[in-house]
């Protein structure tokens, strides 16, 4: 049973999402403020959490870069429902790290589809018995861990899927089309620099075995071929 914490400060809306979300065969809890969310999020250990951008004490955003950063929640998915629906709202969220955007009024039947959606793309992070190497990267999908010169990596959900796809298809050109919607599951019908915001904190994070993450310009990026020349 998938573990959903629901951060929404409107009663009577997260009465309905508990209802539904527990209906669906969730474990659920709810709070309605930024600082208890984190607290919560520390004990509860959700899977994933649907996070209201306007919150009476931090801003959403807050929030979402606060679970992003902590290495106990690194594994955590965060969706964002909110009323702010213009194109350049839903970008900064998903820049920022944000697994989906959802905006109010929505559909619930298609909330939990979404939510679903984000929970399989978690599952698939750890199939696959074997591990995936380039240089001194390597990546375990099992223990979900990634490890640089054998010292562990700590990376977010989305770091560690946009890694292991691109271990998967080492010297394959992906286009950032292709990633929007491998990665993240979205179409990309809106002009964003999610997957290059992504790849610069996933070779920050990687150091410089980053390097062998390529830019293909003006196409998008590739892991470099084994027997690529030094």
């Amino acid at each position: 049973m998938s573990r959903i914490l629901i951060v929404e400060d409107e009663q009577d809306l997260a009465h309905l999402l508990t209802y539904n979300l527990t209906a669906a065969g969730y474990e659920t809890e709810v709070t309605h403020t930024g600082a208890a969310a984190l607290a919560k999020a520390k004990s509860f250990k959700p899977e994933l959490v649907l996070l209201d951008l306007m919150l009476p004490d931090l801003p959403g955003s807050e929030v979402l870069r606060l679970v992003k950063e902590d290495p106990n929640l690194r594994r955590t998915a965060v969706v964002m429902v909110t009323a702010k629906g213009q194109e350049q709202d839903r970008v900064q969220g998903l820049e920022m790290g944000a697994d989906d955007y959802v905006v109010k009024p929505f559909s619930v039947r298609e909330l939990i589809l979404r939510v679903k959606a984000v929970l399989r793309r978690l599952a698939s992070d750890s199939e696959g018995s074997s591990a995936l190497a380039a240089g001194t990267i390597q990546l375990d999908p099992a223990r979900h861990e990634v490890r640089v010169a054998d010292a562990e990596v700590a990376l977010t959900a989305l770091e560690f899927r946009l890694l292991k796809t691109l271990l998967e298809r080492p010297g394959r050109v992906q286009t950032r089309e292709v990633l929007l919607s491998d990665v993240w599951g979205i179409e990309a019908e809106i002009t964003t620099r999610t997957v290059d915001t992504h790849i610069k904190r996933l070779r920050e994070k990687l150091g410089p075995a980053g390097e062998v993450i390529e830019t293909v310009r003006g196409v998008g990026y590739k892991l470099a071929s084994p027997d690529r020349e030094a």
